[in-house]
């Protein structure tokens, strides 16, 4: 007969603290956080309000999960700004990718190891097929000329969008329209520059 050996919660608490770096030991390079994200497979940015059994990215960066900001206090926060600046470094280099799963949480980071199985359940049913706006589609036309326009130049910022759209076009009608395509992994987020913003690939 086998001897099973039964862990404590305690004990099971103090390996997901270890593995997830809430124990004092910081990720702060982007080897580090490419080990982080590797061996968690995925997590998010900022915590969210109602507790879920996730790893967060700020609080490996942190190394601890006390007082973490959520993403609607992250600006406030000082430790949010450095360890966003490494988390667009893992989608620079395409070690990690960023999905819209949760509404109150926008950055849900996959590692690139895992990401086909995640969007072979998420992602776009027929990807090669364009997104088409029309009365039955869950994509607006705005939307459909993003994707084209992402398609066509690659990786765009949101300013430079805009203005190849028409810059008529208001930021909000066109994050709404970036949302649709997010939602279904038709695009991501590839870089981030304070001067111009997201860049879209």
């Amino acid at each position: 007969m086998l001897n099973a050996v039964l862990m404590t919660d305690q004990e099971l608490d103090q390996l997901r603290r270890d593995k997830w770096h809430l124990n004092g030991h910081p990720v702060r390079t982007l080897e580090d956080a490419r080990a982080f994200i590797e061996s968690v497979g995925f997590c998010l940015l900022y915590p969210v309000k109602q507790p879920v059994l996730v790893p967060t990215f700020i609080g490996a960066w942190a190394g601890s999960d006390e007082r973490l900001p959520t993403w609607q206090h992250a600006f406030s926060d000082p430790r949010s700004q450095d360890a966003t600046d490494l988390m667009v470094r893992l989608l620079r280099e395409h070690a990690a990718y960023e999905a819209n799963l949760i509404d109150q949480n926008k950055a849900f980071l996959v590692v690139a190891s895992i990401f086909p199985y995640f969007y072979a359940l998420v992602g776009e049913r027929n990807p090669k097929q364009a997104p088409k706006a029309g009365p039955r589609s869950e994509y607006s036309q705005l939307a459909s000329d993003a994707f084209e326009l992402i398609r066509r130049e690659g990786p765009i910022s949101q300013q430079e969008m805009r203005d190849v759209l028409g810059g008529s076009i208001s930021f909000a009608a066109l994050d709404h329209a970036l949302s649709e395509l997010w939602s279904k992994l038709r695009i991501t987020r590839v870089d981030y520059n304070p001067a111009e913003g997201a860049s879209w690939g």
